[in-house]
């Protein structure tokens, strides 16, 4: 049996906002799951004190959590090592995006549940669409909070399945004004910050836009033309058709590239393209004393890496001639580049090399991206 026969399945359930029912789906899959006798157990389940999600929750076998101190105070953790000791057909486990605490085996939850599908256990778990990654400068302009627990794209193309729970945002508002969702005082808190109903109308446009995204996905890679499943009269299999777009995302150490590059991977799997970020640095051979790649830069590229963009450091002097070589080189097609803000660059250097690079880069679409959320700011 290879390995990707064995892995686990993971089952997502994704909403726009608290309230809207994620978990109590996901506890009643597991009670229909149990009844029909597969093993299920409860990795990790977070009540927020909702009556009916915890009733859900009952009958179902729940794994004790692990106790961890950190700084004074102890916290409560899914405890990964026992789940996989368990090894139940099917983990539920809630609130994917979580932060572990400092010094934990994994940072991530999403990472405990990448070990646990990759023990072949199968995962049912539950996430709002404002912790994705590409997502994470359009949920700051809508809701004015930057999110900082966010999931990968990659990991939420992994899934077997994303299933959208889905409720209006005017009959979220009623549960949350009812106190289903959080207790009286805190609803209130609510109403009149994150909980107003155009923030609610346009998170949940995000999460149909990407479910259906998420459903396109999974047809290209099972309906496309020229791809066959299963090998007939001895043939190879033939190769789903590569994408003609490739996109290139210009690296730099303005804080804007952590935008840029967020949006030049959401544009990349869209059009399921190929996609670089890149650096360019002055040539440094022969030359003494050389400056190493700033800090920043390389922490962007690390940040596309982690995105599962490939990241190249270019050397050369003329930084859009190099670009536009490489991009021409390569086959891009799309090239992302940040608008520079007034105060960031010197005065003519930033627009002067945009125009080079457009100038250099005729044969392909040059996209300049202005960040939003800077110009709110200042």
């Amino acid at each position: 049996m290879t390995d990707r026969v064995s892995r686990g399945k993971l089952k997502i359930y994704l909403g726009y906002a608290a309230g809207v029912g994620k978990t109590y789906q996901m506890l009643e899959e597991a009670r229909a799951m149990l009844r029909q006798g597969l093993d299920v157990a409860v990795g990790y389940f977070e009540p927020h004190g909702r009556k009916d999600t915890i009733a859900q929750s009952e009958g179902l076998e729940t794994i004790p959590r692990r106790m961890v101190e950190y700084r004074g105070t102890i916290f409560q953790e899914m405890d990964t090592e026992a789940v996989l000791r368990r090894h139940p057909q099917v983990a539920v486990v809630d609130e994917f995006p979580h932060s572990n605490v400092p010094g934990s085996k994994r940072a991530k939850r999403w990472e405990d549940v990448q070990d646990l599908l990759d023990a072949g256990i199968d995962v049912l778990t539950t996430m709002n669409i404002q912790h994705l990654e590409s997502l994470n400068d359009q949920v700051w302009q809508i809701t004015g909070v930057r999110v900082r627990e966010t999931i990968p794209d990659w990991v939420m193309q992994q899934a077997d399945q994303v299933v959208m729970v889905d409720l209006t945002p005017r009959a979220l508002l009623n549960r949350l004004a009812r106190g289903v969702v959080y207790p009286p005082d805190k609803a209130e808190k609510a109403i009149q910050n994150f909980f107003q109903e155009s923030t609610l109308v346009a998170l949940r446009e995000l999460a149909l836009r990407q479910t259906a995204h998420e459903v396109e996905i999974r047809q290209v890679d099972y309906d496309s033309p020229g791809f066959q499943a299963t090998p007939t009269d001895g043939e190879e299999t033939d190769a789903p058709p590569s994408s003609v777009d490739r996109i290139l995302i210009f690296v730099t150490a303005d804080p804007s590239s952590a935008m840029l590059i967020r949006r030049g991977k959401r544009v990349a799997d869209y059009l399921h393209a190929d996609c670089f970020a890149v650096a360019v640095r002055p040539d440094l051979q022969g030359r003494e004393n050389a400056s190493p790649q700033p800090e920043a830069v390389e922490r962007h590229l690390n940040f596309a890496r982690n995105l599962h963009i490939e990241a190249r450091v270019l050397e050369g002097d003329d930084a859009a001639k190099t670009l536009a070589e490489f991009a021409r080189l390569n086959g891009i097609t799309h090239l992302f580049l940040a608008r520079p803000a007034r105060n960031q660059w010197p005065a003519p250097l930033g627009r002067n090399l945009l125009r080079q690079v457009v100038r250099q880069a005729r044969d392909m679409q040059v996209i300049i991206v202005a960040d939003k959320s800077r110009h709110q700011i200042q």
